[in-house]
């Protein structure tokens, strides 16, 4: 595999209003631009933190899905961002606390 862990953070906008929400309005774009930059500030060269569109998980967002897992967390603030850094990419194991809920 060229990545140990690939990680992709929904930034997808709907329209005011819409009944299911986005990520966009949940502080997704920070959230991800604060992972790239801890996981670069960290040295993690064998991540890869990505934008992604939508998920199709906009209810339980912001979305984030890491691969080759397929672990979905549902990350809220910096601080959870990271738990899944230190917990789940460095350390390999899933942070229970921010798993997203089976729909």
């Amino acid at each position: 595999m060229y990545y140990k862990s690939h990680v992709f953070c929904c930034t997808n906008e709907r329209p005011p209003g819409h009944e299911r929400g986005c990520c966009k309005d949940k502080n997704a774009a920070d959230l991800r631009n604060y992972m790239k930059a801890r996981v670069k500030e960290l040295g993690i060269q064998d991540t890869r933190v990505n934008g992604a569109g939508c998920l199709d998980r906009c209810e339980q967002g912001p979305a984030i899905v890491i691969y080759p897992e397929g672990t979905w967390y549902r990350p809220k603030t910096r601080a959870d961002i990271d738990d899944i850094i230190t917990t789940h990419i460095t350390g390999g194991k899933t942070v229970d606390r921010l798993l997203m809920k089976d729909d």
